[in-house]
């Protein structure tokens, strides 16, 4: 009767991940700036109407947006320059470009669609605007790699065989322990294609540099200037969603060269 039970839910989550593997590889589009196919399930509309939606909700988790509008303007400036006067401006992306309020916290980030936001806790940081061109650069290559729309099809993925491997390796005596193993694995995949991501981001900003006649050492010196902000305590590479300064770095200059002698 045991074996059986077993059996049973070995045969269910077998047909769990079977089917959630389906689904993954099932939903792919073919990037219109890329040309790359990828596994989405969201189209670029959605992703547009997805950005718009949450942008107002992010921006209050920074203490809203920075209230002097010169420095709005600037910002705006430089990321339209981006937009512009690369093909980004032939893709889908409704790009805007925000300096939210937050003076400690040292980020930038972009949601689907095309919002792009930093902080001031990064701005007062950068000394160039071919710096600020580096950051926005980045960002713009995060959604034109439509990196949000993978991650959603990939935590679609792992969702679905998280739950499979949780039924077929589940132990009535203690239930929790297959389901928190699953997740570890989940979380470790998604660490991976996040580094993956960042990297890819800065070939673009790299990219977008070079077309628009920007200097693309600033990237370095962007880079240097996070890892200055980190201190000594940065977590492992291995546990965090960014590759270390360090490695960016390295990546960044083989993108410098790949642009400029094409």
């Amino acid at each position: 009767m045991e074996r059986s039970r077993i059996g049973g839910r070995l045969l269910i989550g077998l047909i769990m991940a079977v089917v959630a593997l389906f689904g993954y590889f099932n939903k792919s589009q073919v990037n219109p700036i890329t040309g790359k196919t990828q596994h989405v399930s969201l189209t670029p509309e959605e992703e547009i109407t997805l950005g718009l939606q949450s942008a107002p909700q992010m921006a209050a988790e920074f203490g809203g947006l920075y209230e002097d509008q010169k420095v709005q303007a600037l910002v705006k400036k430089v990321g339209q320059g981006i937009v512009q006067n690369t093909e980004v401006k032939n893709g889908p992306y409704q790009f805007d470009f925000h300096v939210l309020a937050d003076p400690e916290t040292i980020n930038a980030f972009a949601v689907p669609g095309g919002q792009v936001f930093i902080t001031m806790g990064l701005l007062k940081r950068l000394k160039s605007e071919d710096q600020l061109a580096g950051v926005l650069g980045h960002e713009i290559g995060h959604v034109v790699g439509r990196h949000s729309a993978q991650q959603i099809a990939k935590q679609e993925l792992v969702g679905g065989l998280a739950g499979a491997a949780s039924i077929a390796l589940s132990d009535p005596n203690s239930p929790n322990g297959s389901a928190y193993i699953a997740q570890y694995v989940a979380n470790l995949v998604n660490l991976k294609y996040g580094r993956e991501d960042e990297l890819e981001s800065d070939d673009f900003g790299v990219k977008f540099m070079v077309e628009t006649g920007r200097n693309p050492e600033a990237m370095v010196e962007v880079m240097e200037i996070l890892a200055e902000a980190g201190g000594p305590d940065r977590p492992a590479e291995f546990q965090s969603t960014h590759p270390s300064p360090e490695n960016r770095i390295a990546k960044i200059k083989a993108a410098m060269a790949k642009y400029r002698n094409p």
